[in-house]
């Protein structure tokens, strides 16, 4: 079987996976009663079942348990990813409190970390590499906690974040293919294609929300992912590539946080600032604010690409230009609110499009 011929079969596992067991998950959310209900800042009119995110993870681990052979990075990601999904689940049927939850995310993220999946180095653009040794720990938690974060903030329309992540995913996988990196490029395809998958089911209108369990899972993967495709290929740039294609919803969060540590408020309260809930306002109904998005994404993963084909020096100055050239761009345009408020809304549940006040 030639290489990109098993690729493809993942991805069709994957994809028809994940299909076929979102309706089956939703049927169970709607016989327990785990549904995200109408009224307050939610605009749905019928109760929308959660959970989701169960049927996304539950195709991608058996894709991956199928096509990938087993090892201990493999099995760190499974781990660290079945913790994270648990506490997704927990959060989504009783609402856990928001330091819990982010206690929940750094448990996860240190299983990974027992596995050997950590950032060891950096690449120097001018040569070598920096050896990071104890710090590995701490900032292979961050990075993962971080994107985990980035993810589930950002998944306040329907069929956003698993839009995102699929593009996200995919960049790595084209990466990753290039380079011969058969484990990884088997792995971001499967998440890819499990976001595709849900999107059937999560776009607007949407029949199931992902919750904190797809969203907190994807965000999860993608960082884990991308730790090991650094590993294995020797080189930063398996990081890079995230950072660029999620470079909106990362400005997105960086923003928001500075925006509620200047309101005196937690960065973890939710406000009416996000990308999402500017685009409403500003007249865009959710499909085409979704559509906007994943656009801008497909080309920052696109430009990803393009740099991980480029020398360390060149990529490097390349990753800081797009990165300064997206946030100049987004604070002109006004897409990214980075002012401050002086009230700060209840968080919603994820996934539910909020009722946006211009």
């Amino acid at each position: 079987m030639g290489r990109y011929e098993q690729y493809l079969i993942a991805f069709i596992e994957a994809f028809a996976i994940c299909y076929i067991l979102t309706p089956v998950v939703r049927s169970v959310a709607l016989r327990f009663g785990f549904v995200d209900k109408p009224g307050g800042r939610h605009i749905h009119k019928v109760p929308i079942p959660l959970l989701g995110g169960v049927a996304i993870y539950l195709a991608f681990i058996l894709t991956s348990l199928h096509r990938v052979t087993m090892d201990s990075d493999l099995l760190g990601l499974l781990a660290g990813s079945t913790v994270i999904v648990m506490v997704g689940i927990i959060d989504d049927i009783m609402e856990l409190p928001a330091k819990l939850k982010f206690l929940g995310q750094i448990i996860a993220a240190a299983i990974v970390v027992l596995y050997g999946i950590r950032i060891e180095f950096v690449t120097n653009p001018f040569g070598g590499m920096i050896y990071l040794g104890a710090w590995s720990i701490p900032v292979t938690l961050l990075w993962i906690v971080s994107i985990t974060n980035v993810i589930n903030f950002v998944d306040g329309l329907d069929g956003l974040a698993a839009g995102v992540s699929s593009i996200a995913a995919f960049s790595l996988f084209v990466v990753a293919a290039e380079k011969g990196q058969a484990t990884i490029a088997l792995l971001t395809i499967a998440l890819a294609a499990s976001g595709v998958g849900f999107l059937r089911y999560n776009f607007n209108p949407a029949r199931i929300f992902m919750g904190d369990t797809g969203a907190m899972f994807l965000g999860f993967s993608l960082a884990t992912i991308s730790v090991i495709g650094a590993l294995k290929g020797a080189t930063t740039i398996a990081l890079a590539i995230p950072v660029l294609a999620l470079g909106l919803p990362i400005l997105d969060t960086a923003f928001a946080i500075v925006r509620r540590v200047e309101n005196g408020q937690p960065f973890y309260v939710a406000d009416k600032g996000h990308i999402h809930h500017r685009l409403l306002a500003l007249g865009l109904t959710q499909k085409q604010a979704v559509l906007l998005i994943y656009f801008i994404t497909s080309f920052l993963g696109v430009s990803a690409i393009v740099v991980a084909q480029m020398g360390i020096l060149f990529g490097y100055t390349a990753v800081v230009l797009i990165i300064a050239l997206l946030a100049f761009g987004v604070k002109r345009t006004g897409i990214v609110d980075t002012g401050s408020h002086k009230h700060v809304h209840k968080v919603m549940r994820n996934g539910g499009p909020p009722a946006v006040s211009v």
